[in-house]
């Protein structure tokens, strides 16, 4: 018996990468597959793959992009496999340039694919999921750029907002017995290889893409039935929990807060536990002000 036999959905950006991983495993463990990729030559690989070793797999070419290739990919799970269970909302793009320099072009379309194509996928699927009765999960992908990384302001926008949605989804969804959670994955792939970390490039040793799959494997199965709303750090070694976004220190004063209460009450109460910004997470660099070039 597999984890997750039986059960059948879609995987999108599945063609290549950490996609291609997350469909062998799911395969391997049981499911039926829907391989996802704009590039239609790399899916059907996977699914050649898949089938050689005996699983259920069917390309799609559908732009998980757009509401139009979202329903596509939903009706044709349900065509192929007679239901849909689960839907991995895989696919993304980079479009990497400094904040100052970024186009709106490039902003727009990173967000359509990430942001609105998860909101697609995982609408369609989910209302989907509804009318079957039977409930379902989302897998979200998500990433730590949405800590802050130099040259992805577009990127970690949209990862961003993609664990924003996957909080509040899990909560609205819960009544359908749909879970929600996302990855926030690790893997060399060609996204990976064009990335830069703090604006630096950084050398990174391989890390096998296929990795993050059994945590997504573990999410769809039925025994994680009591885990929704997370985000989930996988690949390489990695198997963490990611804090939900929370307040964490502070203050309450009677009547509210005046300028001059602010002023003399920040700096030794606040301005002294200043959270350190970007993936690296290196110590709060700025205690000695920010000032403009030749005003140090």
């Amino acid at each position: 018996m597999g984890a997750v036999d039986g059960k059948a959905g879609v995987v999108t950006g599945a063609g290549r990468g950490i996609g291609r991983g997350h469909c062998l495993l799911l395969a391997k463990e049981g499911a039926g597959v829907v391989v996802n990729d704009v590039d239609v030559e790399e899916a059907e690989k996977v699914v050649a793959e898949i089938k050689e070793a005996g699983g259920k797999a069917v390309v799609s070419g559908a732009d998980a992009g757009s509401r139009e290739g979202a329903e596509s990919l939903v009706t044709q799970c349900v065509d192929e496999f007679g239901k849909i269970d689960y839907m991995v909302a895989n696919a993304g793009i980079l479009r990497d340039r400094s904040f100052l320099n970024m186009t709106d072009e490039e902003m727009s379309e990173v967000l359509r694919v990430h942001v609105m194509g998860t909101f697609w996928c995982d609408q369609v699927a989910a209302r989907k999921m509804r009318e079957q009765g039977n409930g379902g999960v989302i897998v979200n992908t998500t990433s730590a750029a949405h800590f802050g990384n130099f040259g992805q302001t577009n990127y970690s926008a949209a990862k961003g907002a993609i664990a924003s949605m996957t909080y509040t989804m899990s909560i609205e969804l819960a009544r359908y017995g749909i879970r929600v959670n996302a990855i926030s994955p690790s893997g060399s792939t060609r996204m990976s290889a064009t990335s830069r970390v703090g604006g630096q490039d950084v050398e990174i040793p391989f890390i096998d893409p296929g990795l993050n799959a059994p945590v997504v494997v573990f999410l769809i199965s039925d025994e994680a039935d009591y885990v929704t709303g997370q985000v989930i750090g996988t690949g390489g070694e990695r198997l963490f929990l990611m804090s939900q976004p929370k307040y964490y220190y502070g203050l309450l004063r009677a009547g509210g807060w005046s300028i001059d209460d602010v002023r003399a009450r920040f700096k030794d109460a606040i301005g002294n536990r200043l959270e350190p910004v970007g993936i690296m997470k290196a110590p709060y660099p700025f205690y000695g002000g920010i000032k403009p070039p030749g005003k140090e």
